[in-house]
C-alpha cells in the first residue's frame, strides 16, 4: 500500500472523535516536519469490551476539519482490511503490559502496540506524537519502538485539560456536568500527592483523596519510576503518580510527574 506521502513525516495516530489534546498534538508534529499524517483508526483490537468499540464515537468529517485546521497535510482514514489485511502479527506488550491497565483491560496494549506496528509501517514516519495522559501506553510505545529498532522518533506531548482540570478524552463528551465536576477531583488529588516528599506518604493521601472523590469508583492509585514502570521509592529520579477509575461506567486516566525529584550528582 502506497500512501503517495512527502517524506520525511511527522505522524498523529487517532481514533478520531479529536478535541484540543489532539489538536496540541498535531500542532506538535507541524513543528517538526511539513508533512504530517493523522490517521483516524477505531482499532477493535484494543478493546476489551465490544461495547464500548461499538459506541466509540465516530465524527469523521468533524475530524478531518480539525485536523486540517490544525496543521495536517494528509488525514487518513483506513478500513480494517487496509490495516488487517490477513491476520495481524501480534506486538506483546510483555510483563508490564499486564500491569496497571493491563490488569483490568486484559489483552489491551497487545492491541494498542499491534495497531500502532502496523501504523507504522504503513507510514514510516520520522516522528510520531503521542500524548502523556495515557503514560502507560505511551511508555510500551517507546520500548516496542527500541526494541524492535524502528527508526522513529517517539515526541512526549503534555497533557492537555479541561478548564476544570479534567484530562481530555474523547470520552468526556459522555459525561454530565455534575459528572465532569466529581472528575474534576482526580486532577485536583494527583497535585496534592505530587508535591508531598515522602513517596509512601503521598501514596496514601492520594489514595484517600481519591476514595473521597463522589462517584468515582478507583481502579488504581500508584506511583512509579517513568524510566522503569516499576514502583517508586524516595530515592527514585524520575517518579510519577497514575491513576484510573470509573464515573457511571465511564473510565478515566490521569497522571502527574511528582515534584520530589531526586538531585543527581
Amino acid at each position: 500500500m502506497n500512501l503517495k506521502l512527502n517524506h520525511p513525516v511527522a505522524f498523529v495516530p487517532t481514533m478520531g472523535a479529536l478535541h484540543a489534546g489532539h489538536e496540541s498534538l498535531i500542532r506538535i508534529a507541524k513543528s517538526l516536519e511539513n508533512e504530517v499524517v493523522v490517521s483516524i483508526f477505531v482499532n477493535p483490537l484494543q478493546f476489551e469490551n465490544p461495547d464500548d468499540f461499538t459506541n466509540y464515537p465516530k465524527t469523521l468529517e468533524v475530524d478531518t476539519k480539525v485536523a486540517e485546521k490544525s496543521g495536517a497535510t494528509f488525514v487518513w482514514a483506513p478500513i480494517f482490511e487496509e490495516i488487517y489485511p490477513s491476520d495481524p502479527e501480534i506486538i506483546s506488550a510483555g510483563a508490564i503490559g499486564n500491569l496497571f491497565e493491563g490488569v483490568h483491560r486484559f489483552g489491551h496494549f497487545d492491541g494498542v502496540l499491534t495497531v500502532v506496528k502496523r501504523l507504522f509501517d504503513l507510514v514510516q514516519p520520522k516522528f510520531a506524537v503521542f500524548g502523556e495522559k495515557d503514560f502507560q501506553q505511551l511508555f510500551l510505545i517507546k520500548e516496542m519502538v527500541q526494541r524492535l529498532q524502528l527508526p522513529i522518533e517517539i515526541i512526549a506531548a503534555p497533557t492537555v485539560r479541561e478548564p476544570n482540570g479534567v484530562a481530555m478524552s474523547s470520552r468526556n463528551s459522555r459525561l454530565s456536568v455534575t459528572e465532569r465536576d466529581q472528575a474534576s477531583g482526580i486532577y485536583s488529588a494527583l497535585k496534592v500527592a505530587a508535591e508531598v516528599k515522602e513517596i509512601d506518604r503521598a501514596r496514601a493521601i492520594l489514595a484517600k483523596d481519591l476514595h473521597s472523590i463522589p462517584g468515582f469508583l478507583l481502579d488504581y492509585a500508584e506511583i512509579i519510576d517513568e524510566d522503569t514502570f516499576e514502583l517508586a521509592t524516595d530515592t527514585t529520579v524520575n517518579s510519577r503518580a497514575i491513576v484510573a477509575g470509573w464515573i457511571n461506567g465511564l473510565r478515566l486516566l490521569d497522571n502527574i510527574a511528582m515534584s520530589n525529584k531526586v538531585t543527581t550528582k
